[in-house]
């Protein structure tokens, strides 16, 4: 991947941070597009197209190309189809899903010239797999699910590979601050870690992993699909003694 250039979005922290830090050792320039500032990115409102367009105009100023594009950044919510208002399903659905499409749009003409073009989307575990409280995250990201298919089979022409990487419940800083704020945190984390059958929780470096993977040229027939890293959880019906 030397010499190529990719955007990061949420790319200062969590996951996106891991993405980065392996596109770089791959030999990629990644340039995160976060709402906090990070080392050799840029502040960017995903909710915002023209934020968008000028920080992508800002990567070609720097860096005279785009040839990877991964949708990272995200929101989480809690709740049921009850408990989340209207305003809470349109900040999710704008974000997630329409963050994703107002990114890779306003990259596409450089995308395009590129003779290594891939996007990347991370979806979710809750994409593919009913879980509690997880209605409005659930269905941006089975949105974006579908708009992975949608997408790779639009620009198949065009020479530009997309496909998702589906995480199960990863050890970053969101899920920390979400188990800290539990009335038990040890037993929530437990709970997190015996969902999935591998009996703890995904890293952040593996997602990265399939990620770069996904993203790199060694991938080029590659495009419409998604790599599950779950640690089996969408897949796996196992009893606990066998985990």
């Amino acid at each position: 991947m030397q010499g190529l250039v990719a955007i990061v979005t949420g790319g200062a922290s969590g996951i996106g941070a891991a993405i980065v830090t392996r596109l770089q050792q791959a030999g990629a320039i990644a340039v995160p597009f976060d709402l906090a500032p990070s080392e050799g990115g840029t502040v960017v409102d995903i909710g915002d197209d023209a934020a968008v367009r000028a920080g992508v105009e800002w990567v070609i100023e720097q860096h005279g190309r785009v040839d990877i594009v991964v949708n990272n950044a995200g929101i989480s919510t809690v709740g049921t189809i009850e408990t989340n208002s209207d305003e809470e399903w349109h900040r999710a659905f704008d974000v997630n899903v329409l963050g994703a499409v107002r990114v890779t749009r306003a990259a596409l003409p450089h995308l395009r010239r590129s003779p290594s073009a891939a996007v990347v989307n991370t979806c979710s575990i809750a994409s593919t797999a009913g879980l509690p409280q997880r209605a409005v995250y659930g269905a941006t990201k089975g949105a974006l699910l579908a708009l992975t298919l949608q997408m790779a089979a639009d620009h198949l022409a065009d020479g530009v590979r997309v496909n998702a990487v589906n995480p199960g419940t990863a050890d970053t800083p969101w899920v920390q601050r979400l188990l800290a704020d539990s009335a038990d945190p040890d037993a929530a984390r437990a709970a997190l870690e015996a969902r999935q059958p591998q009996g703890r929780l995904v890293d952040a470096d593996e997602v990265a992993e399939a990620v770069a993977y996904l993203a790199s040229p060694a991938a080029r027939s590659t495009t419409g699909t998604s790599l599950a890293v779950d640690g089996g959880m969408a897949g796996l019906r196992v009893s606990p003694a066998a985990s």
